[in-house]
């Protein structure tokens, strides 16, 4: 199987990489952020205005990648790209990196950023990182993230402000205030592994807009992101933590970061408790918040109105439960999520220099303008 992974891979650089260019073409002057549908995973596609392109993550592992690799394509054709500058993968979870070795076999990909080896024990992670990412990566550069490391990509400023269990220690321009919510703060036991805590996350700068995403960081390294000063400032854009789930998203981010703009990489049965949505809705600033799916775990309590949901349930009902389900049992014996064989939506961001921003629902084209230097 692992042959024919690395054979498939080789095929499809071999077939995509003559004429490719190191940047592409492109008459917008706006910074493009599509967050794909990958089903309780992620992959986020930033496209710079001068072509250059940032994807983090690759959504689901499994029979998933096929399907997932579709979606992730479908953004990159709406984009005009034919190739992948760098490619960050958060951390060695397969929901986020589970699609790589088959995006890898249709379009090339030039740079690799991770945060180096997986720290939670797993057999197919292992087998992954030993075996098949080598393959891939041999084709382009690989590098290993720190905090306080920049990516380059011409007309952004990306750094990295967590990678492998460490956070930024110097504050970003403009921020370094004290912390009002890190006071409150309660550490949390270490839920969903300890994997999660190694994510690299981003903070990027267009002009004066300004997008945070931290991939799976929990709530104890928000902390220590964030206390007993705000190491990252306000943010108008922010792809929340952890697919919305309660194990992360605590206030002293949350609130601090004052985004106008949240955007949920939720599933059906997948992220949207009660006690993040509840930090989620409640933060200072913020406007809107925009999911990719409705989620069951929110019910009609906590979620937002339908225009702003990029993805429905799959097996409708006649009426929808005001309480939230609760979550499943984590685990082998936790029941399968709905299938979702149907066309899947993006969120897309589209962001000018001067802060002004759009973000466009793939599903229902409801697009709303947030206007600049409100925040």
């Amino acid at each position: 199987m692992r042959k024919l992974i690395v054979f498939l891979f080789a095929l499809g650089v071999a077939a995509t990489c003559s004429g490719t260019s190191a940047a592409q073409t492109r008459t917008a002057g706006t910074l493009d952020i599509y967050v794909v549908d990958v089903e309780g995973g992620n992959s986020t596609l930033f496209v710079a205005p001068s072509g250059e392109s940032v994807l983090v993550d690759t959504g689901n592992a499994g029979a998933a990648a096929v399907r997932d690799a579709d979606r992730i394509m479908a953004a990159v054709k709406d984009a005009g790209l034919t190739q992948i500058d760098t490619l960050i993968t958060t951390h060695w979870h397969a929901d986020h990196y589970g699609g790589m070795a088959e995006l890898a076999g249709r379009i090339p990909i030039r740079n690799f950023i991770d945060h180096g080896p997986n720290v939670q024990p797993a057999s197919v992670a292992e087998e992954f990182l030993q075996d098949v990412y080598p393959e891939i990566y041999s084709k382009g550069k690989r590098s290993i993230a720190k905090p306080d490391d920049r990516v380059q990509i011409a007309g952004l400023d990306w750094r990295i402000v967590t990678s492998a269990g460490e956070a930024i220690k110097t504050p970003l321009p403009g921020a370094g205030k004290p912390n009002p919510y890190c006071a409150s703060f309660k550490p949390m036991a270490n839920v969903g592994g300890i994997e999660n805590p190694q994510s690299v996350g981003s903070v990027v700068t267009f002009g004066r807009f300004r997008a945070a995403y931290l991939g799976d960081l929990t709530a104890n390294r928000e902390f220590e992101l964030m206390c007993p000063m705000n190491r990252i400032g306000a943010v108008d854009v922010w792809v929340v933590s952890h697919h919305s789930q309660p194990t992360a998203n605590s206030e002293v981010l949350a609130h601090a970061i004052r985004s106008r703009v949240a955007i949920s990489n939720n599933g059906t049965r997948k992220g949207g408790q009660p006690d993040a949505m509840k930090i989620i809705h409640s933060a200072p600033g913020l406007e809107d918040l925009w999911q990719l799916h409705f989620s069951l775990l929110s019910g009609q309590e906590y979620t937002v109105p339908g225009v702003f949901i990029a993805n429905t349930i799959d097996e409708p009902q006649t009426a929808m439960p005001l309480a939230a389900m609760p979550p499943p049992q984590p685990g082998p014996a936790a029941p399968p999520a709905p299938a979702h064989d149907g066309p899947a939506y993006w969120i897309k961001v589209s962001a000018q220099s001067d802060g002004s921003f759009t973000v466009t629902n793939a599903r229902n084209g409801f697009t709303k303008t947030y206007s600049a230097g409100a925040r």
